[in-house]
Parts: C-alpha cells; sequence; structure tokens
C-alpha cells in the first residue's frame, strides 16, 4: 500500500476487516483519522473494496461451494 499516512489509515481498516466488517473497519479508521487527520484517499478505498469486491466474490465462492456437496 505504500510507505504514507494513507497506507497506515488503510492498515487500520485492513486490522478492522479481520476483527469484523466494513463497519469496524470504519470505526477504526474515524479514530485514527480524528486523532492523526484525515486521509480522504483511505476512506474511498477501503469501504469500497471491503463492501463491493470481497462481498461479491464472497457470495459467488459460497454459491460455488455450496453447489459441489
Amino acid at each position: 500500500m505504500g510507505k504514507n499516512f494513507d497506507a497506515a489509515v488503510m492498515t487500520v481498516g485492513q486490522t478492522g476487516f479481520g476483527l469484523g466488517a466494513v463497519p469496524t473497519a470504519m470505526a477504526n479508521m474515524q479514530v485514527i483519522d480524528a486523532k492523526y487527520g484525515s486521509s480522504p484517499t483511505a476512506f474511498f478505498i477501503v469501504p469500497l473494496v471491503g463492501s463491493l469486491f470481497i462481498n461479491l466474490v464472497n457470495s459467488g465462492l459460497i454459491t460455488v461451494f455450496l453447489n459441489i456437496v
């Protein structure tokens, strides 16, 4: 992701995904945003990837695996 502040905030968002889902990632990023400053790039990329791409891929994989059994 890089070696800048945007990358750090995206990493916090990734940690939020590990703890739960998109709302957890957003809450973690908002805490960092309030303390250290804004990162518009991270607030655009993380929810887009987390809610759109991952959920679409996940629904497709679940459907494929359910049809195999």
